[in-house]
């Protein structure tokens, strides 16, 4: 008997070894996620989401086509082997229906859709899919009831355990006409699981397309508002994120007589474009999106699948990591199920580092939610005027340096896109925040150690915290009001910066009475502080 038990227990233990575990980290708490497969050949798909590093619920591949007569065509992308491969990882397989904007097409599936609807369901459990994401998209408003009737005939002929999806235009500014109007949210909602509403092409590809983001943060969120406001359940709402970016060509067309208005790219390319070309990347505040401007020069030229970029001058907006960051806080704002995004392998690598963090409310695997700083650094993380020592991590109790200063007063103030009239430190010259330092120089903010030496790595004392804050804002000293602390006299340099701040209430001491103007400052210290200081930047910008 005992010998049984024992057979049995090392049989337990070696399938507990050998299988994968049923459900991923992220896949098993907190919010929603998914992402669409659309790029790329099959074989590739399951290193597409392996680099996601658990961070999906569910991938929608483009298994499923509506043809020009209205028919279901599964597409040559469907692998049986990645569906099992993404069921034993706890990922559902929930393929995305498409007509790919062919109006006739849309049309024709929604005229014959009870017939559609079965070969889909068909097909789901031929192929053992999870359910259905159906994006018809293109077909204009005549067919908003047709389409709301197919979801409501797939929801009938598809198990109840299996989803349905689908997904809607944004619709910030609550268009009833045009293929925004094809999408009726309120009756939608009522027989899908989810909406997956695709918050991005703000500006889109062709000469009538404005330049500009791809997603602001207010298209955004009012695409969010707008479903909230049609009756769309919170846990049926899912706003999807865009990892790509736009190009314009701004000095006409390239020498092959090509116009670029709009041209979509993914976002790893737009890394590429901007390291290749020099990119002057400038980070939009208000509408929470990136723009870059480059030129190419005569006798350089650069592909882009079968489009050549030829010499002059370009801009292209994307959602870079602040970007994304600022959309990925909307989902606990207003309490919806989560995100999904288009599309995957054209987001950055990094960009796994951080999204589930942030999605769940966690800035930084390195701030404890109890932490006596966390709110001040999600706060001034959040506003971009400090940023992690890495994608996850602040390093809250690391010695704030001369340069991590300069460059978070500069971005507090408004000024992370002015370039300075010149370059006056020689220590500087290859630093990361050389044009920051130089910058705040300019405007008085700080001071080098000589005239042509800034030493910027070396701490911020809290003297000089202080004094650049002063530099900053000229507060006044109430010369009726006595001086607490024990270690700061009047011959001292920073006497009356540290004074003003401390009777601003912003800067205190330690509980002997000590101020200890030598210590260093930390990074948590400076959230803190700029936190409480936040109404005075917002004034100062």
């Amino acid at each position: 008997m005992k010998k049984l038990k024992w057979k049995l227990l090392l049989i337990f233990v070696l399938l507990f070894m050998i299988l994968p575990p049923s459900k991923s980290l992220h896949s098993q708490t907190g919010m929603f996620n998914m992402s669409y497969i659309f790029f790329g050949s099959p074989s590739g798909y399951f290193s597409q989401v392996e680099k996601t590093k658990g961070s999906l619920n569910v991938v929608a591949p483009n298994y499923f086509d509506v043809t020009e007569t209205g028919n279901l065509d599964v597409t040559w992308t469907l692998d049986t082997s990645f569906i099992n491969q993404m069921h034993q990882q706890g990922i559902k397989v929930v393929p995305f229906l498409a007509n790919h904007w062919n109006r006739t097409a849309g049309i024709n599936g929604l005229n014959r859709r009870e017939a559609l609807a079965k070969e889909v369901a068909a097909a789901v459990e031929k192929y053992n899919l999870d359910g259905v994401n159906v994006d018809i998209e293109g077909v204009g408003r005549d067919y908003r009831d047709e389409h709301t009737d197919f979801i409501r005939l797939l929801r009938q002929y598809i198990p109840s355990h299996k989803e349905i999806s689908v997904a809607t235009a944004a619709n910030p500014n609550g268009w009833a006409t045009g293929w925004h109007g094809f999408y009726d949210y309120n009756s939608l909602g009522k027989y899908a699981d989810y909406l997956m509403i695709m918050a991005y092409d703000e500006s889109w590809e062709g000469t009538d397309s404005p330049v500009g983001p791809v997603s602001s943060i207010q298209f955004f969120e009012k695409s969010i508002q707008y479903a909230i406001n049609q009756g769309v359940p919170k846990d049926k709402i899912v706003v999807g994120l865009p990892f790509y970016g736009r190009l314009w060509k701004t000095d006409g067309p390239t020498s092959l007589g090509k116009t670029i208005a709009g041209m979509g790219l993914s976002s790893t390319r737009v890394e590429q474009l901007i390291k290749t070309f020099n990119g002057n990347v400038q980070f939009d505040e208000i509408r929470k999106s990136a723009k870059v401007t480059f030129t190419i020069p005569v006798g350089r030229e650069y592909y882009i699948g079968n489009t050549t970029l030829t010499p002059g001058q370009y801009v292209l907006w994307y959602d870079n990591e602040q970007a994304i960051k600022a959309k990925l806080r909307m989902p606990s704002k207003y309490g919806i199920k989560g995100t999904g995004s288009w599309a995957l392998s054209h987001e950055t690598a990094q960009t796994w580092d951080y999204y589930s963090l942030w999605l769940n409310s966690i800035y930084f695997s390195d701030v404890a939610a109890n932490y006596w700083a966390e709110e001040s650094i999600n706060v001034v993380s959040e506003k971009g005027w400090m940023t992690g020592v890495s994608n996850t991590k602040f390093a809250p109790t690391k010695t704030l340096t001369r340069a991590e200063g300069a460059s978070i007063i500069v971005r507090a103030l408004g000024h992370a896109n002015d370039t300075p009239s010149s370059y006056t430190f020689t220590d500087t010259k290859w630093h990361w925040a050389r044009k920051d330092i130089e910058v705040a120089r300019e405007l008085g903010y700080v001071n080098g150690k000589s005239k042509t030496s800034f030493d910027p790595d070396a701490k911020l004392t809290r003297e000089e915290l202080a004094t650049l804050l002063y530099n900053v804002f000229k507060y006044t000293i109430d010369e009726s009001s006595e001086v607490t602390f024990t270690d700061i006299n009047q011959n001292m340099w920073s006497y009356q910066a540290i004074v003003a701040l401390n009777q601003k209430g912003y800067i205190t001491g330690y509980p002997n009475g000590e101020f200890r103007p030598k210590n260093s400052s930390l990074r948590a210290e400076m959230a803190s502080l700029i936190n409480r200081m936040a109404n005075e930047f917002e004034s100062a910008r």
